[in-house]
């Protein structure tokens, strides 16, 4: 049977509109599929009452704990920690880093490895500040060590973590700092004019162990509790560091820390605190944040009592307000293209930032 040559090239060309149409939807669709059905970064504030204790967990599964909080309280927080970790499906945390060896950062560790184990615990070396509290949470921590159940790495400014799935550099450690800038980093700080200079601080503080994380384009910055002489350093004349999307509260927004070269400097679009009700959010240094270029919402783990109703943000910004106890935390989830979003556990509802 002969073939009619214009039905053949009738079918040629409805065969080459249906690929074309087909190509165009898988594109549509792919482009609604970013980056919203990739997994995101999980960042979990837990609620240890004024302490730090931050829980990362990467869309590679990797998982990363900034601080167990305070020893005592009947383990209060190493069940807390691991009731948020439970939530992300996590059996294990596979690093807990120590930013410093004070009695709300590292005090809960010999409680925390109880409740859940523990692969590798990151720190800046040795404590130089004997004495005290320090000095007893310091030698629980290292009697923890000595067991031999874990790796142990000692990491300085520039090191990189070894958590899949994030860049996160060390900034900051042992009273050391970065002697450059990141990438990206590395313009005049005009905000340095409006910061005094202060003392060195003496205190394990100043050896806070400090990163910036980088998640495709977000950045968070965590320093610890490092202090405003360290700040200065970091970021004066030049900013070290560059702009921040969010910006994990220095020392629980008490005003050892937090001076306005680090903070205008950042410009971050959000700030978390992790305070407790009557530790950290003092006036000044939450008027600094309050009033920093570029900031959209400053959420706070706790109303602060010393803050009273001028310094603390609205309710609907607040883990938890007065009242007992309970533990509420807040959580941040981040995609690639720099887009996130923070959920209250108090009020059970989630804001929405889109990418800068």
């Amino acid at each position: 049977m002969a073939i009619n040559q214009d039905t053949l090239l009738f079918e040629h060309r409805f065969c080459w509109i249906t690929l074309t149409l087909l190509t165009s939807l898988l594109v549509v669709n792919l482009a609604f599929a970013t980056p919203q059905s990739q997994k995101p970064l999980q960042v979990i504030f837990v609620d240890v009452e004024g302490g730090q204790s931050t829980l990362f967990v990467t869309p590679t599964g990797d998982s990363l704990l900034i601080d167990t909080g305070w020893a005592g309280n009947e383990s209060r927080d190493a069940k807390r920690i691991a009731a948020a970790a439970h939530q992300a499906g996590l059996k294990k945390i596979d690093y807990v880093l120590i930013t410093h060896y004070h009695l709300d950062h590292v005090g809960g560790v010999p409680q925390l490895v109880k409740e859940i184990p523990v692969g590798t615990f990151i720190d800046h070396g040795q404590n130089r500040e004997m004495s005290g509290d320090t000095l007893k949470v310091w030698q629980a921590y290292q009697a923890e060590l000595a067991t031999g159940k874990y790796k142990h790495l000692t990491v300085h400014p520039g090191d990189i973590l070894p958590v899949k799935g994030v860049d996160a550099t060390v900034v900051s450690g042992d009273g050391n700092l970065i002697s450059k800038p990141l990438p990206g980093a590395g313009e005049q700080n005009a905000a340095c004019k409006s910061s005094e200079q202060r003392a060195a601080d003496q205190t394990e503080n100043a050896r806070s162990l400090g990163i910036v994380m980088m998640f495709g384009k977000l950045k968070i910055v965590d320093l610890g509790d490092l202090t405003w002489d360290k700040e200065m350093q970091l970021m004066c004349p030049v900013n070290k560091l560059g702009r921040a999307d969010i910006y994990i509260v220095s020392h629980h927004g008490w005003y050892q820390s937090g001076s306005p070269a680090l903070v205008d400097g950042l410009s971050p679009r959000v700030a978390i605190m992790d305070n407790g009700a009557r530790k950290g959010g003092t006036p000044s240094a939450w008027d600094i944040i309050h009033q920093s270029p570029g900031l959209e919402d400053l959420w706070q783990l706790h109303y602060s009592e010393e803050g009273g109703a001028a310094h603390n943000a609205p309710d609907s910004f607040l883990a938890n307000i007065n009242g007992p106890d309970q533990g509420n935390y807040l959580k941040l989830s981040a995609w690639p293209d720099g887009h996130f979003e923070i959920f209250n556990s108090r009020t059970g509802t989630t804001k929405q930032y889109d990418a800068r």
